[in-house]
């Protein structure tokens, strides 16, 4: 899991808070794998943290074990097409068909941009194209589906079902379209090899809330002085 850490104050201690409160980096940074990818503004920090919940469908001994570890889907996209060989570490979970994944952000929230911009990313991964529903929301129990993906990397605009940037969800649910793809083989459903926010506020570490509001105090004595 990746966290900001706020190394040093500059000349001012007002200097944290602005950069914690200035948003986005100018630069957003490209992160993808072989099957594509995006940019995404604050690089690192906008992608997946753990598993809430893995509701695989097993039949018949499909998809085999070496492709259901869930937290395979966590962190960067890492897929290189090796198909999973029993000599290497899986690069993506299977959800098997019809299973799904939940999967959580813990020092971000995903939220849509006020445009018709992409917000969410999918990176589904492997051979054969499947479809995946995902579905949004803010505590874990109650949940909005925002349709679905259309296999391989790609994305989901937020704001065309009514969400912008004042709207924050921390759980994610995707869901294989058992009606989409191929029914055989030992990694039978969507393969998840990550999930990233392209929309996204970072939530500082409780340090770092301690620090700017020192930073606030300090500009708030000043000012009064001045």
């Amino acid at each position: 899991m990746c966290t900001i850490r706020v190394q040093k104050l500059s000349i001012a201690a007002g200097a944290a808070l602005a950069v914690l409160l200035a948003g986005s980096p100018a630069g957003a940074v490209f992160i993808g794998n072989i099957q594509g990818g995006t940019d995404f503004p604050e690089g690192a920090v906008s992608f997946a943290d753990a598993v809430a919940s893995f509701d695989p469908v097993i039949k018949n001994g499909q998809p085999s074990a070496r492709y259901t570890d869930p937290a395979d889907a966590l962190g960067l996209p890492d897929y290189t097409g090796d198909s999973c060989a029993t000599s290497v570490p899986c690069e993506s979970v299977t959800l098997g068909d019809g299973g799904s994944i939940t999967l959580r952000f813990l020092d971000n929230v995903l939220t849509g941009s006020d445009s018709s911009a992409l917000d969410l990313w999918v990176f589904e991964v492997g051979p054969d194209i499947e479809d995946t529903f995902v579905e949004i929301s803010t505590d874990g129990v109650a949940w909005t589906s925002v349709g679905k993906v259309f296999g391989s990397t790609a994305g989901i605009d937020l704001d065309a079902f009514g969400f912008g940037t004042t709207s924050a969800f921390s759980w994610v649910r995707l869901t294989d379209d058992p009606n989409e793809g191929d029914q055989t083989g030992g990694s039978v459903g969507a393969d998840i090899d990550a999930l990233g926010a392209i929309s996204t506020q970072v939530i500082p570490e409780p340090g770092t809330l301690a620090l700017v509001a020192a930073g606030a105090l300090a500009l708030a004595v000043r000012r009064r002085r001045a």
